[in-house]
């Protein structure tokens, strides 16, 4: 499919993920920094990883109601604004706690936005061409966290890891002006149509398909399994004695190129792999990658893993993205933010399953463990999820 046959609206929306991605993972490469200027362990200090993932997880049920009553387009302008705030807050902070809450802050700031974007694409195209626009909307994510990875470890070398939320405070807020004048001239937002019993509705109709308990269960692995090792990365390469915050975030940022290799390469991939290809392989390429990292290879060789992984990821996610697009119509913003709400969930939980494993089995069982689970996730979607028409499609169609 050509770029151009895709709405240019997308180029908008792409700007929205990729402004929200850029503060993501922005504390990951300069933790042990943080760790010791608060004197906390690297384990604490992962637990900003936790918070954000859990602080978006939560907010979700509310924030995929509220775009569906209110309008998407708002709420996505609003959600970037509040990023941006919370970043500049958070160099600011002069305390453990103080920093946290503007994790917390940052993590609904975010949470608004992603999700969202997905409804965003699927109403503005057909199943048949979703997977590829949506992953033009990874593109501006993986973007946003290659930059992000890259950028917080060069300039943490320079302005500590305060001088990182600064910085991308800013962007993040210069980009929220951007995108509302954009928004407003693509007049994206429908008026609104939804209500509260609409969205009781919805809900039923989201957990009666058949999809729901198996997209939303294998979402939440991903996030436990692959997402929950990135507060760990850093401290890894320093236990190989590579010490520079610059590496770390260059290491991180590996994945994020991985996901942006999928986003140009979905579209040559999926015909010959179909979906069910698409998810075996991906599943089985991030396996492999967690039990390389088991072995603490240089830190080139785990630039290289992390790309892979990233590949790997976006193959099986982007496919559990149609498919939580597909699990309702009407409500389509709050599926795909239950979509995240699970994701994020298992974000939350993944860094403290890892370092509890790390803790008591050691590195090497704990990823070798994780590898086995995403290799069976893969053939486990493949096997259990079916292309099934939502319920409430006719009335939208009619509508």
């Amino acid at each position: 499919m050509s770029a151009s046959s895709l709405p240019p609206a997308l180029n908008i929306i792409a700007l929205t993920t990729f402004a929200a991605s850029l503060s993501g993972r922005a504390l990951d490469p300069v933790l042990p920094h943080v760790a010791d200027e608060f004197s906390v362990s690297i384990a604490t200090a992962a637990g900003f990883s936790a918070a954000f993932a859990f602080t978006f997880a939560i907010v979700q049920p509310v924030l995929g109601a509220a775009a569906d009553m209110f309008g998407k387009a708002r709420l996505m302008t609003i959600c970037l604004a509040l990023l941006g705030v919370s970043c500049i807050l958070g160099a600011l902070a002069n305390s453990f706690a103080m920093l946290f809450v503007t994790r917390i802050l940052a993590g609904i700031g975010s949470g608004g936005v992603f999700p969202v974007s997905l409804s965003l694409v699927s109403d503005l195209v057909g199943p048949e061409k979703r997977q590829v626009a949506m992953s033009r909307t990874l593109g501006g994510a993986m973007a946003g966290n290659l930059l992000g990875a890259t950028a917080s470890g060069l300039i943490g070398d320079f302005l500590g890891w305060r001088g990182v939320l600064a910085v991308l405070g800013v962007l993040v807020i210069a980009a929220s002006i951007a995108v509302a004048a954009g928004f407003r001239g693509a007049a994206l937002a429908r008026p609104p149509r939804t209500n509260l019993y609409a969205i009781r509705q919805g809900y039923r109709t989201i957990f009666n398909n058949p999809n729901a308990k198996f997209c939303y269960g294998a979402v939440f692995i991903e996030g436990c399994c692959v997402l929950g090792l990135f507060p760990f990365i850093a401290s890894f390469l320093f236990d190989l004695g590579q010490t520079s915050v610059s590496i770390a975030g260059i290491v991180i940022a590996g994945f994020a190129i991985g996901g942006l290799f999928y986003t140009l390469t979905v579209s040559r991939f999926l015909p010959r792999l179909g979906v069910r290809g698409m998810m075996i392989t991906g599943g089985a390429l991030v396996g492999l990658q967690l039990a390389a990292v088991a072995f603490g290879p240089d830190w080139r060789i785990q630039l290289a893993i992390l790309l892979f992984m990233g590949w790997g990821f976006y193959m099986i996610h982007g496919c559990l993205q149609v498919f939580a697009s597909e699990l309702s119509a009407e409500a389509r913003a709050t599926a795909l933010a239950l979509h995240s709400f699970f994701f994020f969930l298992g974000q939350t939980i993944g860094p403290i399953a890892y370092g509890f494993g790390i803790s008591h089995a050691g590195k090497t069982p704990t990823l070798l463990a994780a590898a086995a689970i995403m290799i069976a996730l893969g053939f486990a979607c493949a096997r259990l999820l079916r292309q099934v028409r939502p319920a409430d499609a006719g009335s939208v169609a009619s509508g």
